[in-house]
């Protein structure tokens, strides 16, 4: 009903090699910010580490560098705070440590309620999780997103062909390397709302790359003649205005929730934002080049 971007003629395969490097640098930040996750070295939410979460309003601004120094003089210099400005909502988390993360959360609301008397405070909830639960949680995690890289390249190797899956799966694999990376280095929160979100966009990822692959497929069966390279480059073009158009709609959507979804789906919101601008990439420039890289340039059908 409308298309957004006219006919082009764009040489996405002549780019393939730059699309590639910048490809791998993705994946290697997103490497490197699973061995630091692994190591203890994140920013892990406490529904993956173990630990308290309290937010509490205040009934005026307060200092996060009083609220720090008055923390750290009751042992928990490992504490981290995150404020919602305007709101005067304090979001303070400690880590857990045994079987005291139950008597956590009351020590601080007493200790902030007597160091500053002058500012009332209301607790708006408490979250307490203690570290096996959060081992568990991580290792169901991984197991989610194994099962569904599995499940990926079984679908795609009974729709299409076995190098179509494998070179999906290659992709939803980059957009998630990806954003475990750009999390890791913008220092946010990685709790399981993240791998609600990680699993969101592998699902997006997908369906924007089946979208290419079905027009390849068609491609191939209507064209006697050519190279399968251009019949990559005559597919991509053909969907362009759709997949921009469809990215562009949930891109939106993600922004909106991103600044008006509130202080819970904020990051949640963010990785989904981020995630639909890196799979729209991936579904153009990652997973066709791959299967064309596989397959070499010899026009075979695909089975329907």
């Amino acid at each position: 009903m409308m298309e957004l971007i006219k006919k082009t003629d764009i040489d996405f395969m002549g780019i393939r090699k730059y699309a590639f490097a910048f490809s791998g640098v993705l994946v290697a930040l997103g490497i490197f910010g699973v061995v630091q996750i692994y190591r203890g070295h994140a920013n892990l939410g406490i529904d993956l580490a173990g630990g308290t979460s309290i937010q509490m309003k205040f009934r005026n601004p307060v200092s996060m560098d009083e609220v720090r120094r008055l923390l750290g003089g009751a042992g928990h210099q490992e504490a981290s705070l995150q404020e919602v400005r305007g709101e005067n909502i304090l979001i303070i988390k400690v880590g857990a440590k045994g079987k005291e993360e139950k008597m956590v959360s009351g020590q601080v609301v007493s200790l902030l309620r007597q160091k500053i008397p002058d500012n009332p405070l209301t607790v708006e909830s408490v979250s307490e999780i203690g570290p096996a639960i959060g081992k568990k949680l991580r290792s169901d995690a991984v197991l989610a997103l194994v099962v569904s890289a599995i499940a990926i390249i079984v679908y795609l190797a009974w729709r299409f062909e076995f190098k179509f899956g494998v070179a999906a799966a290659i992709a939803t694999f980059h957009d998630l390397a990806a954003l475990v990376g750009v999390f890791y280095l913008l220092g946010k929160e990685i709790d399981l709302l993240f791998i609600t979100a990680l699993l969101t966009i592998g699902g997006y990822s997908l369906t924007d790359t089946v979208v290419v692959f079905d027009r390849i497929r068609e491609n191939i069966r209507l064209r006697k003649k050519g190279t399968f390279s251009e019949t990559i480059n005559l597919s991509v073009n053909e969907v362009l205005s759709r997949t921009v158009v469809t990215s562009l709609t949930v891109f939106i959507t993600c922004v909106s929730l991103l600044f008006f979804g509130g202080v819970v789906l904020k990051e949640f919101a963010l990785a989904l934002t981020i995630g639909v601008v890196v799979g729209t990439y991936s579904s153009v420039f990652v997973a066709s080049p791959i299967v064309a890289v596989w397959r070499g340039e010899k026009m075979v059908e695909v089975k329907r």
